[in-house]
C-alpha cells in the first residue's frame, strides 16, 4: 500500500551543476524539494518507487543501482537510484532518463539510506487508464510504498517559455496544482490527455500513476511550492 508520496518537477536545473550561474533562482525549489523527500523518510517504506517522465527509449523499470548522467547537459555527473543489491555485483546498463536521473540526485543530495530504491519511466502517450493499473502495480508491491514522482506542468507559460505562450495552461497548471496539493485522485485521473499535451505537460502520465497508486490509501496531501520560472510550471507537494 502507498503510505507516502512527494511531487517534485524534473528540471535538469534542479542540479546547481548544470545550472551553473543561475543555480541560486532554484534555491526555494530545491529547498521544498528536500522537505517533500524528508517526508518520504519519515514514513519508513519498504520499498521507495522513482517515476517520472521518459522518451520512447526511457520508459520501463530501473532496478536499485540504476544510473543516471547529465553529462548530456554539459556536467561530468552522475548519479544511482540507491544502491545496487550486493547480491547482483553490477548495476543495470540501461540509463536513467532525466526525470529519473533528477530525483535520483535529490535523493542522493538528502542521503537516503532507508528502502530500496527503484524507478519507473513512464510514457507520455500513456493513457489514464493504463497510468492508473501501473499505479495500482505499484502500491501492491509491498506493506509500505513510497513514491517520488517527478513531472512538470505546461511549458507554455510565458512567450519565453519552451512552448511559447498558450493561455489555456494558466488555467491547467492551477487545477493540477489544486489536485496534487489536496491529494485529489479523481482530479488527477480526469486530467486531459489531449490538452496535456498540447501544453507539453511533461507530468500528466506520472501523476495520474500517482493518482492510480494512491487508491484506497487515504492519503492527504499538502501543496509546498507552485510557481513558473522560465515559462515552466513547477509544483511540489507532499502526501501523506
Amino acid at each position: 500500500m502507498l503510505v507516502a508520496a512527494a511531487v517534485c518537477p524534473c528540471p535538469p536545473l534542479l542540479v546547481p551543476e548544470v545550472a551553473a550561474g543561475a543555480a541560486p533562482e532554484l534555491d526555494a525549489v530545491r529547498s521544498v524539494c528536500a522537505d517533500a523527500v524528508g517526508v518520504l523518510a519519515a514514513a519508513r517504506p519498504d520499498l521507495l518507487i522513482v517515476a517520472g517522465p521518459a522518451g520512447p527509449d526511457g520508459g520501463g523499470a530501473f532496478p536499485p543501482g540504476s544510473a543516471g548522467s547529465f553529462a548530456g547537459f554539459g556536467v561530468e555527473l552522475t548519479v544511482r537510484l540507491g544502491e545496487a543489491p550486493a547480491a547482483s555485483g553490477t548495476s543495470a546498463s540501461r540509463p536513467l532518463p532525466a526525470s529519473l536521473a533528477v530525483g535520483a540526485w535529490l535523493l542522493e543530495r538528502a542521503r537516503w539510506a532507508g528502502a530500496p530504491v527503484e524507478g519507473l519511466g513512464v510514457g507520455e502517450p500513456m493513457d489514464a487508464r493504463r497510468c492508473a493499473e501501473a499505479g495500482r502495480g505499484i502500491a501492491a508491491r509491498a506493506d509500505r510504498v513510497a513514491m517520488l514522482v517527478m513531472g512538470d506542468g505546461s511549458a507554455c507559460r510565458t512567450v519565453k517559455a519552451p512552448g511559447y505562450l498558450d493561455d489555456r495552461a494558466v488555467g491547467f497548471d492551477a487545477a493540477a496544482a489544486r489536485a496534487l496539493g489536496t491529494a485529489d485522485l479523481a482530479a488527477l485521473g480526469a486530467l486531459d490527455e489531449t490538452l496535456a499535451h498540447e501544453l507539453a505537460v511533461a507530468g500528466r502520465a506520472s501523476w495520474q500513476v500517482l493518482a492510480g497508486a494512491a487508491e484506497g490509501a487515504g492519503l492527504g496531501g499538502q501543496l509546498l511550492y507552485e510557481a513558473a520560472p522560465y515559462g515552466v510550471g513547477y509544483v511540489v507537494a507532499s502526501w501523506s
